[in-house]
């Protein structure tokens, strides 16, 4: 840079004129003393000195700021860049788990399993995603040979099927229990609720007590064993069109206890092999246990419906406890029957009319 093109010249310049000016002018008047003249003239050349000293000083900031700027714009860039990275990676280990699935080794469909759930704790926005591939693992056909219908329950319990089939069992309860450990607790209000469609799938030991869920789909699941909603929040809409229970290994039991079903819960035409344990769950959106049988004992104690039930055709072939803690305007009870032998306890509201063959059908008093 050429000396006059130099603001720092410039202003030594100016500030010199200014001295050389003003105390010039000053010394010019008598009434001036020679000290006063040239103070004057330094103040006023000073000035010049400071102004500069403040320009520079903002000339500094500005850069300073353009700099950070630019240091932060490199920093956001570097984030996305390294984001971009590990959604790469993550898409790249989800690829090869589904991958992995399909592989003959049981061991190798185990650690598949485990790095989906791993894939869903570190990364969040996939844990909807694995959830359904967890659930879509679980509607594949399997069949056991303890499932059959013809053995009694000692027998059921004896069973050890093939080597085959008792490596997929295995495989298919870490998939159940991946499943249950990615659902939040039911009592976290805040979190986001999961779906999970478990349409058709083979089930044993389902448990997903103190979870909280949004849909809930098990139409025309087979449930072995004991299967446990206990104190689980289903958000959304539950169905069970078509459920059955069994015993599986052991002698099953379908436990609902302190439930709540926010939206629809469809029980319509589902079997309990075993005892149904409903005590104290809530049905806050429209129930209906249409074409259901109970085989075994029904508890419904201290159970609260506050939108409609319906009860049509509903079959209670063992113990019933029907004691409801309250009922709603809208109970549907057509051919709602019991077995005169049994022990059945019914609301004040409702008795029993005597049919054949040791059957009897519940009726409302108001409408009888």
């Amino acid at each position: 840079m050429k000396l006059w093109r130099s603001p720092l010249a410039w202003t030594f310049f100016a500030s010199v004129v200014l001295l050389v000016g003003v105390g010039g002018w000053l010394l010019a008047d008598p009434a001036t003393s020679r000290s006063d003249a040239l103070k004057t003239g330094g103040l006023a050349g000073g000035a010049i000195v400071a102004l500069y000293a403040l320009w520079l000083n903002d000339r500094r900031r500005r850069v300073e700021e353009r700099r950070q700027d630019i240091e932060r714009q490199r920093h956001e860039l570097e984030s996305r860049r390294a984001e971009q990275d590990r959604e790469r990676v993550a898409d790249e280990r989800f690829a090869k788990a589904v991958e992995l699935l399909g592989h003959a080794a049981d061991q190798v469909r185990v650690g598949a399993l485990h790095a989906l759930a791993g894939l869903a704790r570190s990364r969040p926005e996939y844990t909807q995603t694995v959830l359904d591939v967890l659930c879509s693992y679980l509607r594949r056909p399997f069949e056991h040979p303890r499932y059959r219908d013809d053995l009694d329950r000692h027998d059921r319990a004896a069973v050890v099927g093939p080597a085959e089939d008792e490596r997929e069992l295995q495989v298919r309860l870490t998939a159940q229990r991946l499943v249950v450990g990615l659902l939040p607790a039911a009592a976290d209000e805040s979190a986001s609720g999961y779906d999970l469609d478990l349409t058709g799938a083979t089930l044993e030991y389902f448990d997903l007590s103190g979870c909280r869920v949004h849909d809930l789909l098990l139409r025309y699941a087979n449930l072995y064993s004991s299967t446990s909603l206990s104190g689980t929040v289903v958000t959304g809409k539950a169905y069970f069109t078509g459920a059955g229970t069994g015993s599986g290994r052991l002698v099953g039991m379908f436990r609902c206890k302190g439930t709540r079903f926010e939206g629809r819960a469809w029980f319509s035409g589902t079997r309990f092999a075993e005892a149904a344990d409903f005590t104290n769950t809530t049905f806050a959106g429209p129930t209906t246990f249409k074409d259901t049988v109970f085989a075994n004992a029904a508890v419904f104690a201290g159970v609260r419906a506050t939108d409609s039930l319906d009860l049509r055709r509903t079959r209670f072939e063992g113990q019933t406890d029907l004691r409801f803690a309250a009922l709603p305007e809208s109970v549907s009870l057509y051919n709602t029957r019991v077995r005169s032998e049994k022990d059945v306890q019914l609301p004040a509201a409702w008795t029993r009319e005597e049919l054949r063959d040791g059957e009897e059908r519940i009726v409302s008093k108001a409408g009888s």
